[in-house]
């Protein structure tokens, strides 16, 4: 039997690795970390304490979407310590979002597109 301990890291495919840069890095404010000498050009970023994501440049790649959020298509979701904090942080920076502030997730969500119209969630407890 496997004994999971974690998620890793979750590898997206982008088409511009500078503007994914931008997005990630300076945008959201993700956290960039070392990445390894890989013969493809990529980037990381630290989410939490130990995941990460691999943002991998792939110029021919396409996600299943135009421009259209949907959660029931791939995604990956980061829960945040604040739905209104995050709420303002992507009107601040002028990202379009779709708001589910009482989900029946039992928790509250946020969907945004990012460059490449890969799907991201922010989760975050209700009222917070």
């Amino acid at each position: 039997m496997i004994e999971f301990e974690r998620l890793h890291h979750i590898s997206l495919a982008v088409r511009d690795l500078k503007q994914a840069k931008q997005f990630y890095g300076s945008t959201l404010g993700f956290q960039e970390l070392v990445r390894p000498p890989f013969d493809s050009e990529g980037a990381w970023y630290a989410i939490g304490d130990s995941q990460q994501l691999h943002l991998l440049e792939f110029p021919d790649g396409e996600t299943l979407r135009k421009s259209e959020i949907n959660s029931i298509d791939g995604h990956f979701a980061i829960w945040v310590k604040s739905y209104q904090n995050t709420i303002q942080s992507l009107e601040a920076a002028a990202i379009p979002y779709e708001a589910r502030p009482d989900s029946l997730a039992g928790f509250s969500q946020i969907y945004i597109l990012d460059p490449d119209h890969n799907i991201i969630e922010f989760d975050a407890a209700y009222g917070s």
